[in-house]
This record gives structure tokens, sequence and C-alpha cells, in this order.
């Protein structure tokens, strides 16, 4: 079964960077967009980032100029790269790749800015 890897998480004071990534275990056929979640404690899951197999980016406007998602569709590899990060960045990150069977999850990946 194919599944979603995520790395990169961590405690960061505020101001610094992570980079996480997020690898398929496997094959997967037909990758379509891929991109980042994020749920903070209470709240819903709201979209970060999501990138195209074309290679088009969208950002939520909250961490637009900050972030960069980039991806790799040889080795199914989807990246994000968080700078300036501020203590309401906190939350658990979760990558996503759509194809043609529906869309995968990854585990999740904790983020903690403090200030």
């Amino acid at each position: 079964q194919v599944q979603l890897v995520e790395s990169g998480g961590g405690l960061v004071q505020a101001g610094g960077s992570l980079k996480l990534s997020c690898a398929a275990s496997g094959s997967i056929f037909a990758i379509d967009a891929m991109g980042w979640y994020r749920q903070s404690l209470g709240k819903q899951r709201e979209v970060v980032a999501v990138i195209t197999s074309g290679g088009t980016t969208s950002y939520a406007d909250s961490v637009k100029g900050r972030f960069t998602i980039s991806r790799d569709n040889a080795k199914i590899t989807v990246l994000l790269q968080m700078n300036s990060l501020k203590p309401e960045d906190t939350a658990v990150y979760y990558c996503y790749a759509d194809h043609v069977y529906g869309r995968l999850w990854g585990q999740g990946t904790q983020v903690t800015v403090s200030s």
C-alpha cells in the first residue's frame, strides 16, 4: 500500500525556518495536485499551499511571501520551505497527493513556533 511519509517538523523560535518533506513510499500513477494543509488545536484543517502537476502554485494569504512549495515529480515528493515563522503557524501539517483513485494523506508532522 502506498503511503505519504512526512518529515521535517519540530520546534523553532519565531523568525526561524523549517523545511517539510513528504515522499511517497511506493509508486503512484498519474499524480495531479500535491499540497499541504495544517490544523491548529481547536481549529478546522486549512489549506496552506498547493502545487499542480504543471508547477502552478497557490498559497493561503497568511503564508504568502513566507512559504514556498515545490515538488519533484520523478521522486513523488512535495516540499514546503517555511521562513519567517510565527507562533500562529504552530499546527500539525499534513501533505496530500491527488491521483486517479482519490487523495492520499500523510500522517502529519508537528510544527511548533515559540515566541
